[in-house]
């Protein structure tokens, strides 16, 4: 293994994610796509993320005594025993366009006073992460078969850390706006702005956690969430007179950073994994140039081969099965994959006593909760490595994890991406074992 500077920490392991994920997967791939037919480039963005150095004091509604309302008593079907606090609710990050974004907190179960403080967003962009972080990935809980129960996810974040879900932007999940254009004019800077309004005013409602460690984690298209949101604390923390967030660190998970080394590795991963024919991969390697813009007609045919060689599988987990409503089991131990989890967890947060508990669809949104939603997005970078070599500077831990069995951010565009940074190698490469049992696992 590699460490690449002291901020800077990669680890390629294997993870399980569930078949939601895919629904991740299309959300990306949708995004990529409407990259390759567009002319004009989406960097500006980048250069004003980069480039703020002002500040204007963003908007704090009042938030005393809400954190107490906001309590979840008891989610429906939970099991006995739980030994930990949980709250869930809204947070108005914009009052003039009725914007308002959902969350959920799981505090740890034992310490919680001075344990850190971590943030958890799922990408997409567009999907949730109450449906995929919560109830399926980090989360205390897991949704069984029935979609009415839940059982305890005894490798949960929260034994180790207080764990913040956040519903990002507006129109993913139960977060939402009154003014209908914001759905489909959300980006990148916006995600960030919300994000950073929804941390000051939550802080507000739990002001024990103003001082505490705070550290940001999720997944995918996370990868652009999380620097930019890092870096806009960072530079608010400067000139700021309201809350100074404790940023510590940031991991990310296959994290979606740079559209060439992302495409590039993706289909690298295809051919090493034999998914698609040694004709195929020589095809894109001389026909495309993989810069996110002005993709021929050559280079588009081989793209959409490549697709069709690798055909149905789970995107997310290459080995694992799809589920066709045959193969969920209840009998599947909590620690194993079940492919038919989406099923749960949409049944499970539809359930109108369910959204009760956690004071979740005040609205009453015309439409289900959905796991991934349809939103526009009108500004994302090609690339977000300039931040990230930027927060690699400023005294924060960077840590980028990989799973090996996703082939939409694989191991080799994380590695592709890492390498262009730069950095220089503080440690080699060596086995990563775990340190918590009497035989270490590789």
């Amino acid at each position: 293994m590699k460490t690449s500077s002291s901020s800077l920490f990669i680890v390629f392991c294997i993870l399980l994610p569930s078949i939601n994920e895919a629904n991740q997967a299309s959300k990306l791939r949708e995004l990529i796509k409407s990259k390759r037919s567009s002319s004009s480039s989406s960097d500006d963005s980048l250069r004003e993320i980069l480039s703020t150095k002002s500040f204007s004091p963003v908007y704090v509604s009042p938030q005393a005594g809400m954190k107490e309302t906001e309590k979840v008593e008891e989610l429906p079907g939970q099991p006995k025993g739980v030994d930990f606090d949980q709250y869930a609710g809204y947070v108005t990050v914009d009052p003039k366009h009725g914007r308002a974004l959902f969350y959920y907190f799981a505090e740890s179960p034992q310490n919680s006073s001075s344990k850190p403080l971590v943030l958890w967003l799922n990408g997409g962009p567009g999907c949730s992460s109450l449906g995929y972080g919560a109830m399926e990935e980090v989360g205390p809980f897991r949704v069984n078969s029935d979609g009415e129960t839940l059982t305890r996810n005894y490798y949960a974040w929260n034994n180790v850390a207080n764990i913040l879900f956040l519903e990002s932007p507006a129109g993913v999940g139960f977060s939402y706006s009154n003014t209908s254009s914001d759905i489909s004019q959300n980006g990148d800077k916006r995600t960030a702005a919300d994000n950073y309004v929804f941390l000051i005013n939550w802080l507000e409602r739990f002001p024990q956690y103003k001082t505490r460690d705070f550290f940001i984690a999720g997944e995918s298209y996370a990868g652009h969430y999380i620097p930019e949101l890092a870096s806009l604390i960072l530079q608010n923390n400067k000139i700021t007179n309201q809350t100074v967030i404790n940023l510590r660190g940031v991991a990310i998970g296959n994290a979606y950073i740079d559209e060439m080394s992302n495409e590039i590795g993706l289909y690298a991963f295809y051919w090493s994994h034999a998914l698609i024919s040694d004709e195929t991969y020589n095809n894109l390697n001389s026909s495309c140039n993989f810069t996110g813009q002005d993709y021929s007609l050559i280079c588009s045919e081989a793209m959409d081969r490549a697709n069709g060689e690798s055909g149905d599988i789970d995107s997310y987990n290459i080995y694992a099965p799809l589920c066709d409503g045959s193969n969920s089991s209840s009998g599947v131990a909590m620690a194993d994959f079940d492919p038919c989890s989406d099923n749960y967890v949409y049944a499970y947060l539809n359930n109108p006593e369910v959204q009760k508990a956690l004071h979740a669809n005040v609205t009453k949104l015309p439409h289900d909760w959905e796991g991934c939603s349809d939103i526009g997005w009108t500004d994302w970078p090609d690339t977000v490595l300039p931040i990230i070599k930027e927060l690699t500077t400023s005294g924060i831990s960077f840590w980028l994890y990989s799973g090996d069995i996703d082939s939409v951010v694989p191991i080799t565009s994380t590695r592709y991406s890492i390498k262009m940074l730069g950095l220089p190698i503080k440690n080699s490469w060596r086995p990563w074992e775990t340190e918590f049992m009497s035989n270490p696992i590789i």
